[in-house]
């Protein structure tokens, strides 16, 4: 199975070590954690998954608001996993553990930089980040914590159009005077289409008043059960995906480009992005949100 393929189930049952950690964390029992992770580097030194597991006593500290712990267990993390980069590169398959090790780091760095007030400095360690690592996989992923403090205020990245399903997306450049609202969506994401009903009600209620939505989605490399396919039969695929789940919003555009989940940071999965009528990002938010949060950015515009 494809890196991309694995990083995107990255949230899905660990085993071993990480699975181990990920439990003393959920109980907030760091030294048991730190404990588990010693043992384990004693028995079979520093490898990739040992490192994917140090990671998350960085996130697990940044959720705890341990900002200080977090950036420690952060700096830790990054310089094992670059030490390893001297032998092996960040996306060959079986390296997932590394790359998703790797942009945890950063993650946790930039986002506990901006949590503790230093939100210049996180702005520009994200961007020094994004110039090092931009031609690998955890480019989307710096330029989501990059989007998040940064994005909104700023005119809107245009959207590649050249694949797509349903109808023709129209370029953002020619939707000036309306609003927007970008549905960033997977084949596989099971919350993508629990949104769907409520981007549905969006369109419905806000269509005559200029609203267009507009549901960018990309290539993962596989198809049902994570069988690896092309391009072409994937998008196949997609398009029975589509037409299953996502009936109530057949006649969205969407296009299919890698691109722009790399330049709008769609890491996570729905991310949704609102654009004002000027073309100027009102909203950017990864995960979901309610029809209640929608509807009332939506009608401050």
């Amino acid at each position: 199975m494809k890196l991309i393929t694995l990083l995107a189930f990255c949230s899905i049952a660990y085993a071993g070590i990480v699975a181990d950690v990920r439990a003393s964390l959920a109980n907030g029992n760091f030294p048991q954690a730190e404990a588990l992770i010693s043992k384990y580097r004693a028995e079979k030194g520093v490898t990739h998954e040992m490192i994917a597991a140090y990671s998350w006593l960085g996130r697990a500290a940044l959720a705890a608001k341990k900002f200080e712990q977090a950036e420690k267990y952060a700096a830790t993390t990054k310089k094992l996993a670059v030490a390893q980069l001297k032998t092996a590169k960040l996306d060959t398959n079986p390296d997932a553990d590394l790359a998703i090790a790797l942009g945890a780091a950063i993650e946790v760095e930039g986002q506990s930089l901006a949590a503790r007030g230093q939100r210049a400095e996180a702005t520009e360690y994200l961007q020094q980040e994004l110039a090092a690592y931009r031609n690998t996989s955890i480019r989307t992923r710096i330029q989501k914590n990059l989007n998040l403090l940064s994005l909104e205020g700023k005119p809107a990245p245009a959207l590649e159009l050249k694949t797509f399903l349903g109808p023709k997306p129209p370029p953002l450049a020619s939707l000036k005077g309306k609003p927007v609202l970008l549905f960033f969506w997977a084949h596989w994401c099971s919350d993508c289409k629990r949104e769907v009903e409520i981007i549905a009600q969006l369109k419905q209620q806000y269509t005559a008043k200029g609203l267009v939505v507009i549901g960018p989605t990309q290539h993962y490399g596989y198809a049902e059960a994570g069988r690896d396919v092309g391009p072409e039969e994937e998008l196949v695929y997609i398009e029975k995906i589509r037409k299953q789940f996502y009936d109530p919003l057949f006649d969205m555009p969407v296009p299919v480009s890698e691109e722009n989940f790399r330049n709008y940071g769609a890491s996570t999965t729905p991310t949704l992005v609102l654009i004002d009528r000027k073309g100027i990002v009102n909203l950017f938010h990864p995960g979901n949100l309610s029809l209640e949060e929608l509807k009332a950015r939506i009608d401050q515009l």
